[in-house]
C-alpha cells in the first residue's frame, strides 16, 4: 500500500512512518518541518520507499497523491495553548487545511482516509466511560477543530459524497518518546519536571480524568486502520487506547512522584480545569481488536530512562510546541520588518 502522511515528520508520525515502511508499505511525507527532520535516519534506512516533501496542507503539489492508496492526516498546530496563539492561523491549518487535503485525496481517487482526531472533542464529559455516540462538548479552539473536520470528512465519505473510505481516530493523550519528542504533554511533561526539578504542579484541582495512549499504540491503531476490512472502519469513528488508562490528573502526578523520589506535587492557584473525560475504548477492542500494549507507568519508565541517559535533551525549544510556534512567530516578524532583499545579516545584493 501506498500511504501518504500529511505531517508525517511530527510526534506520532516520527514513530508511525517507520512502523509503516517496516510493515512493507510506500510511504510519501508532507511536512513542514518546524521541528526539524526528523526522519533523515529512515530515509536512510528504507530509501526509495520512504518520500519526504516539505509543504503546507494549506497549499501543496496535488501530484504528490498520484498512486496514493490511502492518507493518514496526522497535520495541524498541536495542542490548546499552540492553538491560542494564534486563532486565525489555527483555523487556517487545522480546519481549512485539513479539508483541502480530504477534497484533494478524494479527487486524485484515494480509497481509504484515516483521520487524527482526539478524545479532547469530548471536553467536559457526561460521565464516566464516554462511547463514540456520546455527546462532544469541545471546550478549547483546538477541541472545535478536531469536531468540526471529523464531521466534515465523515460527510465527504458517504455514498453521495464518493467513495472515499473514512475513518476518524479519537486519540488519548499521546505520551512516550518520539524522534520529535513533545514536553507538553501530560505524562511526558511530569515526568520531565519531576526529573529536572524535583517538582509537579497540577492545574485545575487535579480530580479531572484523561485517557493516555503510548505513542507506539496509535501508530499500531493507525496501521489497523489503514488495513482492516472496509465494512469495518469505512464512516467509523474509534476512540483510541485502553480502559486502564483514564487516570486522574492528580493521581498521574503521585505516580510520577512515586517513580523520582523527593518530587513534590503542588497545587497550582488556577481555575477549574474544563477538560474532565473518562473514555470507553470498548469498540476499538471489539472491533479492530486493538489493544494497547504500554501502560502509564511504563511511558513515565521510558522518559524518565531517556532522560537520565541523556537520550533527550529537556530544554531543547523544539521539544515545546508553544514555545517554539512562540519563536517562528518572532523570526517571521522580524524577518518581514529587517530584511533587505530577503536577508537579515548578508550584505543585499
Amino acid at each position: 500500500m501506498h500511504v501518504f502522511v500529511a505531517g508525517g515528520a511530527g510526534y506520532i508520525g516520527s514513530v508511525l512512518v517507520p512502523h509503516l515502511l517496516e510493515q512493507g508499505h510506500r510511504v510519501t511525507v508532507l511536512d513542514r518541518l518546524y521541528f526539524g527532520d526528523t526522519l533523515g535516519r529512515t530515509e536512510r534506512r528504507f530509501g526509495e520507499k520512504l518520500r519526504v516533501a516539505r509543504g503546507d496542507v494549506r497549499g501543496f503539489d496535488r501530484s504528490l497523491l498520484h498512486s496514493v492508496d490511502a492518507v493518514v492526516d496526522l497535520s495541524g498546530i498541536s495542542n490548546d495553548p499552540s492553538c491560542e496563539l494564534d486563532p486565525e492561523l489555527t483555523r487556517s491549518v487545522n480546519v481549512d487545511g485539513a479539508k483541502r487535503l480530504a477534497v484533494a485525496a478524494r479527487e486524485q481517487g484515494v480509497r481509504r482516509y484515516v483521520y487524527s482526531s482526539s478524545c479532547s472533542v469530548y471536553g467536559h464529559g457526561d460521565g464516566p466511560g464516554l462511547t463514540e455516540t456520546s455527546v462532544r462538548h469541545p471546550v478549547s479552539l483546538y477541541a472545535r477543530a478536531k469536531a468540526d473536520v471529523e464531521d466534515f470528512l465523515l460527510g465527504l465519505g458517504r455514498p453521495s459524497g464518493g467513495a472515499m473510505e473514512v475513518t476518524c481516530l479519537r486519540l488519548a493523550t499521546v505520551f512516550g518518546l518520539s524522534a520529535r519528542m513533545r514536553f507538553d504533554l501530560a505524562i511526558n511533561v511530569m515526568t520531565k519536571n519531576a526529573y529536572v526539578g524535583r517538582r509537579i504542579t497540577v492545574d485545575g484541582g487535579g480530580r479531572q480524568w484523561r485517557p493516555f495512549v503510548h505513542v507506539r499504540d496509535a501508530a499500531r491503531a493507525f496501521e489497523l486502520a489503514l488495513t482492516s476490512p472496509a465494512p469495518l472502519v469505512a464512516g467509523e469513528v474509534f476512540n483510541v487506547g485502553c480502559d486502564a488508562n483514564n487516570v486522574q490528573i492528580l493521581n498521574l502526578a503521585f505516580r510520577v512522584r512515586d517513580a523520582v523520589p523527593g518530587t513534590e506535587v503542588v497545587h497550582a492557584p488556577t481555575d477549574p480545569d474544563l477538560r474532565d473525560y473518562n473514555v470507553s475504548f470498548d469498540k476499538v477492542h471489539r472491533v479492530l481488536s486493538f489493544e494497547a500494549e504500554r501502560s502509564v507507568d511504563d511511558g513515565i519508565r521510558e522518559v524518565l530512562g531517556a532522560l537520565r541517559e541523556g537520550v533527550v535533551d529537556p530544554d531543547e525549544r523544539r521539544w515545546y510546541t508553544l514555545r517554539h510556534y512562540a519563536f517562528l512567530r518572532d523570526a517571521e516578524r522580524a524577518h518581514r520588518e529587517l530584511a533587505i532583499d530577503g536577508k537579515l545579516l548578508a550584505p543585499a545584493s
